[in-house]
């Protein structure tokens, strides 16, 4: 009985000093941004102590996104719809980058017009962890509606 304790003991204590090292695991992923040569570590949105954000928050990117979307013409005529999942990297120097289509509209000019829409975004403000900033990854979809 008296083993059983201790190793219980033991196990809590263990786990009392582990589970605090647990929550500090960051996400981070390794992407090569448009070059062969360089690679470079990008935390996921949901992992950073301070996420980066659209001037204007979450409204003022939805206003940006509706503005400056333009349906295109052989899109809009067939009557296709669909949804763009894309991905892109704040900076940290806040602007946009590395952007892709993770997951297609199944029209080719639908998917172009969403990576022109992201790509024309201005700066964002900086994701940071602790008090460094820190390149991000931010996934978004684009809507297509008729």
């Amino acid at each position: 009985m008296l083993k059983q304790l201790r190793f219980g003991l033991l196990t809590m204590m263990t786990l009392a000093m582990v589970l605090p090292m647990v929550a500090q695991v960051r996400h981070v992923t390794t992407v090569n941004p448009q070059s062969k040569r360089s690679y470079m570590e990008v935390y996921e949105f949901d992992y950073v102590d301070i996420q980066p954000q659209f001037p204007g928050g979450e409204r003022g990117l939805i206003n940006f996104v509706n503005k400056t979307r333009e349906y295109p013409y052989h899109a809009y005529k067939k009557g296709i719809q669909g949804r763009v999942l894309c991905s892109f990297i704040v900076g940290t120097d806040g602007r946009v980058s590395d952007v892709r289509v993770l997951r297609g509209a199944g029209d080719e000019s639908l998917n172009r017009e969403a990576i022109r829409v992201i790509s024309a975004m201005p700066k964002w403000s900086v994701g940071k962890v602790g008090k460094h900033a820190v390149p991000v990854r931010v996934v978004l979809p684009i809507n297509f509606r008729l």
